[in-house]
């Protein structure tokens, strides 16, 4: 199956540590892992929402997971029919990491008017994330 995760600019250096290869662990608050399963409600809240706080930019990542394991988790619809993620818990992350199928691709970028930091012309991307 092909999700996709918004994340922001700490989230994004961490994967790409992983050599793109998986998501980091959640933070003690984050005991929910929410992939979404289309790009719009990705898209939306990497601009409207990651844009405005911490680091004030926003990225789409896309990846794939083993369908037959994917399937355990049930789709939540968390507004209207195009806001669907599913809900992986936080301890069970290593083991979604590992039935990740290739590596976890950057799809979009977006850039508050608040952020700080070089923006390399040629990627989209800050120049701090070394590959992608």
């Amino acid at each position: 199956m092909i999700l996709y995760r918004p994340v922001g600019l700490k989230e994004l250096e961490l994967i790409a540590e992983a050599d793109f290869k998986a998501f980091p662990p959640r933070l003690p608050e984050q005991p929910i892992f929410y992939p979404v399963l289309n790009f719009e409600y990705a898209e939306q809240i990497a601009r409207d929402w990651n844009t405005k706080s911490n680091s004030f930019a926003g990225f789409v990542t896309k990846f794939e997971v083993e369908d037959d394991y994917v399937r355990k988790f049930d789709v939540q619809t968390v507004g209207s029919r195009i806001h669907q993620e599913l809900w992986v818990p936080a301890e069970e992350l290593p083991e979604f990491n590992h039935h990740l199928i290739g590596k976890i691709t950057i799809e979009a970028a977006y850039y508050g008017e608040n952020f700080k930091g070089e923006i390399n012309p040629e990627t989209n991307l800050p120049k701090i994330i070394k590959s992608a």
